[in-house]
């Protein structure tokens, strides 16, 4: 039989899982207290970085339907619960994991598929959301500018068709 306070933390971290975009698996051991909150500053408003236990995590990806963590559920395991932006919530774990090789970064999930290490890393290499949008917005307005020159080009082309003969007719005329 589960304690209340046991049944409280699994219901806490399964309402988490759902509610959150992704989650990250992290190994934290050798960090200290300050380093944690420096990691907890650098998430910023796109995740929360929060120390769990191993077992009610693994009871309450079960609850709320998520795969793939049990595996990476071994040693001191703390999660980046991701609400914002994925992409910047991998870039922050990874700059952190490079200036402080104790944090081990182990799986995730992002919308109910898992992820490994390496998915995660790929994940933090693609550009912003904005930056990505702001291309696509770029490429569309470039083709628009084709397609309008592409229009235009032949009544531009015949005007100056029509003036080249007008001016010879000019020019013929006055001689």
């Amino acid at each position: 039989m589960a304690r209340p306070d046991k049944a409280a933390a699994v219901a806490e971290l399964a309402e988490r899982f759902r509610g959150a975009n992704a989650a990250v698996l992290t190994e934290y051991r050798g960090l200290t207290v300050a380093q944690l909150k420096t990691l907890r500053k650098a998430l910023g408003g796109n995740a929360q970085y929060a120390v769990v236990k191993n077992t009610l995590t693994a009871i309450a990806a079960k609850e709320a339907g998520l795969e793939g963590l049990d595996d990476a559920l071994a040693g001191p395991s703390a999660i980046a619960f991701v609400t914002g932006d994925p992409v910047e919530a991998a870039k922050g774990l990874r700059d952190f994991a490079k200036a402080n090789p104790a944090l081990v970064i182990k799986a995730g999930v992002l919308d109910g598929r898992p992820l490994t290490a390496a998915d995660i890393t790929k994940l933090a290499d693609l550009e912003s959301r904005e930056v990505l949008l702001a291309k696509a917005a770029g490429a569309m307005k470039a083709k628009l500018y084709q397609a309008a020159y592409l229009f235009t080009a032949p009544a531009s082309q015949a005007v100056r068709t029509v003036e080249a003969l007008r001016a010879k007719q000019e020019s013929d005329a006055a001689a």
